[in-house]
């Protein structure tokens, strides 16, 4: 199984199974954690590894002095072998099942001294900077200045295609790239239309300032290409004999040209077009023709290369819009369900309602009015937990007692508890001292979890919910813990319920409550933990960082804007 191996610290030389049926391994210097240790510089509890389906991460509980993987400092981190977890003067070396720890600490990497570790850096060099890359001077190894001048067209082909997903940009690069190898005048990309098959120009490029010309092209090399995947050299296509019968090819009057098609991993995407303008006598007369069959080798390589790069781009792009498009159907679907089922509630106290009126019976007015208040309530706390879920919030913080919300939270939930016949237990740490938050905000997550915790011991003999508030000196944070004594979870599902949609409820519930309560801890800096045992209850932790209020500052509202009157769901 995992585990971690101590290889600095007083406790050198453990190691610490992480068994797989451990939803939570907490570390610190307290007796209670799995992984106790005898440092004096770990807080209490100090950090924990949890399971998130097939990963282990490992989550700082907002200790003093930090948690380290390699050389880190992290709130939250997944775990690979060879990782090293450092909490105080202690370090961890983490392998995965049937590594082995040992080789992994054989191999140390020295932290920085004061006096240094005897190492010099001699030189240094951008990735546009390598030897072997850079353009070729004059050598007596002309194989050798080729080679490299090649190979330096491959890398910046690479490099241009690798660092964009904009499909435009990315057919401008490879362009721009060409004319600095080829003595090109004009150039073009073309793109089949993946309906039609019919090329469409989508990048184009004059070596020439001013008002391009209009640029024609040989529909019979076009074609040439396109069916036989295979690039075309011209030094004078009219007297080419493979094109000897196309028509296309006197009309434009191509002299020098290369057209490669851009051939990917499944089809042909399109085609690089060059040419130019300077007649093929003119250019003999000079001494010298511009291309050359090294130059067609590489187009061709480069046509596969940005072939390469649209299918991946284009791909992507189909992904990104069809997970969009499932997760937005996946929301329409839990949403309007959890709708339809509140309308339904609505309907029938209505119904009871009119009963009452009709009947003038008090007793059926009574019964149907608080069917209506209570799924009143749920489409309230619905359309709040969606409007927190679905923007970015940041905080407002105001001095508050954190005791006063939690009053109004146990007062707002208190019906629903004696309709269950369940008892709410809270208590407040004594003498804690208003504290910065965003009171509407930590009240919302309060009240999610209070709510579920409700809705968790449903049905159980002696239901119990037990809230406990207070703040913690060492980890520095303001803490307040939700328990109660349900039917507990599997890891299975304690590993998902922070994931949106995701709910223990079945058709009662959203799965938007604690995904938004963590939102909210984390938008404060805080987060939230859970653990379960099955048969036996679970129990929240909701952490924030600790600010004590100074003393001149006034606590805030608690029944001003944005915080709900008791007996109202915020």
């Amino acid at each position: 199984m995992p585990s971690l191996f101590v290889i600095q610290g007083r406790n050198r030389g453990a190691r610490f199974d992480l068994p797989p049926n451990a939803a939570a391994v907490s570390i610190g210097r307290e007796a209670g954690n799995m992984i106790q240790l005898d440092d004096h510089e770990i807080s209490r509890r100090h950090a924990e590894i949890r399971r998130v389906g097939d990963a282990l991460v490992v989550g700082d509980l907002k200790s003093s002095n930090g948690t380290w993987v390699n050389d880190v400092r992290v709130d939250r981190a997944e775990l690979g072998s060879g990782d090293r977890v450092r909490v105080g003067r202690t370090v961890f070396v983490f392998a995965r099942d049937g590594d082995d720890p040992a080789a992994f600490a054989a191999v140390d990497i020295l932290p920085t001294t004061s006096t240094g570790d005897g190492s010099r850096i001699v030189r240094t060099m951008r990735e546009d900077d390598s030897i072997v890359l850079a353009a070729p001077e004059e050598s007596q190894n002309r194989w050798l200045a080729k080679a490299r001048s090649n190979l330096q067209v491959m890398y910046r082909t690479a490099l241009a295609v690798s660092h964009t997903l904009d499909i435009d940009e990315l057919l401008d690069r490879v362009l721009q790239l060409v004319f600095e190898w080829v003595e090109a005048d004009r150039g073009c990309i073309m793109l089949l239309d993946p309906e039609t098959r019919e090329p469409r120009i989508k990048a184009r490029r004059d070596r020439r300032a001013g008002e391009p010309a209009t640029m024609q092209i040989s529909r019979t090399i076009l074609d040439y290409v396109l069916d036989r995947h295979e690039g075309v050299l011209t030094s004078d296509a009219q007297d080419d004999d493979r094109f000897a019968s196309g028509n296309s090819v006197v009309r434009t009057g191509v002299r020098e040209a290369i057209c490669v098609p851009m051939r990917g991993r499944y089809d042909t995407v399109g085609v690089i077009y060059v040419d130019t303008t300077v007649p093929l006598i003119q250019a003999a007369d000079e001494g010298q023709r511009r291309f050359s069959d090294d130059h067609l080798k590489l187009m061709i390589a480069i046509g596969h290369q940005a072939a390469l790069a649209i299918e991946d781009t284009t791909y992507y792009s189909a992904m990104v819009q069809s997970e969009r498009l499932a997760a937005t159907g996946q929301a329409i679907a839990t949403l309007s369900h959890h709708i339809k089922n509140i309308l339904q509630g609505i309907r029938g106290g209505s119904y009871l309602v009119e009963m009452g009126l009709d009947n003038d019976d008090l007793g059926v007015l009574r019964k149907g009015w608080d069917i209506v208040r209570r799924n009143q309530d749920k489409i309230s706390s619905l359309v709040m937990d969606m409007l927190s879920f679905s923007k970015e919030r940041e905080p407002d913080p105001a001095p508050c007692d954190l005791a006063a919300v939690i009053d109004d939270i146990v007062e707002t939930v208190q019906q629903r508890a004696d309709e269950l016949g369940a008892t709410v237990h809270w208590r407040p740490q004594a003498g804690m001292p208003p504290l910065l938050f965003d009171a509407a905000g930590i009240s919302r997550a309060i009240l999610n979890v209070v709510t579920n915790a409700l809705d968790a011991v449903e049905g159980r003999p002696h239901s119990v919910v037990t809230i406990t508030a207070g703040i913690d000196d060492d980890s520095q944070v303001a803490r307040v813990t939700v328990a109660d004594n349900g039917a507990g979870m599997t890891p299975e599902t304690l590993a998902a319920i922070f994931n949106l949609f995701v709910s223990t409820k079945g058709s009662k519930g959203t799965g938007l409550g604690l995904t938004v309560s963590r939102k909210i801890l984390r938008e404060h800096g805080g987060d939230i933990h859970a653990s379960s045992r099955l048969g036996e209850g679970s129990t929240f932790v909701l952490e924030f960082p600790l600010r004590v209020a100074d003393a001149s500052s006034s606590p805030v509202d608690l029944d001003g804007p944005g915080t709900p009157p008791p007996g109202h769901a915020p």
